[in-house]
């Protein structure tokens, strides 16, 4: 999907929501055990159809279904396949923070672009410039680079200033990270609860679009997000996880979900007018 495709996707449903598809087994409404083969496709699949309208993207996170082994692949697969298949417009996020040695990243991103139908993958720069371009090698496909996350633990490392300029570690990584893609096939992660970080961040990439979590159930605020991270192109996906796909743990779920993913759309729809993105 190029990035013209993606602005027009959001013009059109008025919308930059991604969904996060976080699905934990523990979590799910237990009748979906008495009443499917396979509950945890029949939860995904029930959030995808009541949310799909309201949305521009999905991002499973791939902990959530490699920690289910073989089975967990398999339900990821057949998702991702029933997303192309029913939601063709729909940009699909492999969550899966992988970056390595250049050999074993050209194996990741030979398995979520060459093997499954991933329009981007989340990667982590920390091991530099021969880790993160192999997955920028396919035309038409994503990265999604880590730079400010959401987490507490984000201290740690990513506000470490450098003594003789002053830069963060993450401003780092974003001015390195511009040489090996451009804004048509590189986004970056910037946790919602950072959201006054973006105004410095649009000045090192004013048009990148940027991967907000963090909205929700963390506690971000989408109006903080838009009024320093949004673009002439929107320039934002921003993803809400368990606070839609966990709205009710009843058989009303996916009635829930699509509640929850109506209030957000249509919050983000008054950004869009409002920023004259959209009529």
């Amino acid at each position: 999907m190029t990035k013209q495709e993606l602005f027009e996707n959001i013009q059109r449903k008025k919308s930059f929501l991604c969904v996060g598809l976080d699905t934990d087994v523990n979590k799910i409404p237990e009748h979906l055990f008495n009443e499917s083969e396979d509950p945890i496709f029949a939860f995904n699949k029930a959030i995808i159809d009541a949310t799909a309208d309201l949305c521009v993207a999905y991002k499973p996170n791939l902990a959530f279904f490699e920690s289910l082994g073989l089975q967990g692949w398999e339900v990821l697969e057949r998702t991702v396949d029933y997303i192309r298949e029913n939601y063709p417009d729909q940009f699909i996020i492999a969550d899966a923070k992988r970056g390595d040695i250049g050999n074993t990243s050209a194996m990741y991103a030979r398995t979520f672009f060459g093997n499954m139908d991933f329009d981007s993958v989340t990667v982590a720069p920390y091991m530099g410039e021969d880790s993160v371009t192999p997955f920028l090698t396919y035309e038409g496909k994503w990265v999604t680079l880590l730079a400010l996350t959401s987490n507490k633990g984000a201290y740690d490392f990513q506000f470490i200033k450098d003594a003789e300029t002053g830069e963060h570690l993450f401003e780092k990584v974003l001015k390195t990270s511009l040489a090996w893609g451009t804004d048509e096939n590189l986004m970056y992660v910037v946790g919602a609860t950072k959201a006054e970080m973006l105004t410095d961040i649009r000045t090192i990439v004013p048009e990148h679009f940027l991967l907000v979590p963090g909205i929700g159930a963390q506690g971000g605020s989408l109006q903080e997000v838009a009024k320093y991270g949004l673009t002439s192109t929107c320039g934002l996906l921003v993803n809400s996880s368990r606070q839609i796909i966990y709205a009710s743990s009843e058989a009303d779920y996916a009635k829930a979900a699509r509640l929850e993913a109506e209030r957000v759309q249509a919050e983000m729809e008054q950004i869009l007018f409002q920023a004259n993105l959209i009529q």
